[in-house]
């Protein structure tokens, strides 16, 4: 189909024309604003997360800081690994915090250390232990995912509601066409012979 045919049969809609009816104009103009809200709408939702992802991320950095800490449990290497943590169990450890006083707490340790090990473990600004913080590269791509599940999500939405408005258009056109059936079938009677 040569690209001028088809560019003529999607905007149809948009030209002068005796059988396009208001419902038409009223649907070209919902498929415009769905189009419009997803392409501005998901490029800002996404932008914006990603952004406000990448702040947390960057605070965490620089809230987080990591300190030595004493292994108290041996953690053998058959222990039972914690899924999704690549070969690391909790463990009890204590570490100084940094108002100077003691602390113990559990956190994830690799397996087939020693108690008596030392290890790194990150706490917060009160000396909590806390996860590590993502480094820069870790939190890029975890912001860039956010900021497409953002957009992805806002589609969804715009789609579904535009999706929602033409069915009550459709069914809209469809019950006009009852009525106006309603109207002239009577008058199609059944003359035979």
């Amino acid at each position: 189909m040569p690209s001028g045919t088809y560019a003529r049969k999607r905007l149809w809609r948009w030209r002068s024309n005796p059988l396009r009816r208001h419902d038409d104009i009223v649907e070209a103009w919902i498929v415009l604003a769905v189009w419009a809200v997803f392409v501005v709408g998901g490029t800002v939702a996404g932008l914006v997360t990603a952004h406000a992802a990448d702040e947390v991320f960057a605070q965490q950095r620089a809230e987080r800081q990591s300190v030595r800490a004493v292994l108290l449990d041996d953690v053998p290497l058959a222990a039972a690994v914690v899924a999704g943590t690549s070969g690391q169990r909790t463990a009890t450890v204590r570490w100084t915090a940094s108002d100077g006083s003691t602390r113990t707490g559990r956190t994830l340790v690799h397996t087939g250390l020693d108690a008596g090990s030392r290890v790194t473990v990150w706490q917060d600004g009160h000396g909590r232990l806390t996860p590590a913080p993502p480094n820069s590269t870790e939190a890029a791509i975890e912001s860039g995912f956010l900021g497409v599940a953002a957009a992805a999500g806002l589609a969804g939405l715009v789609f579904a509601t535009g999706a929602v408005l033409r069915w009550r258009l459709d069914r809209r056109r469809v019950d006009g066409w009852g009525r106006e059936w309603d109207l002239v079938g009577p008058r199609w009677g059944h003359r035979t012979g």
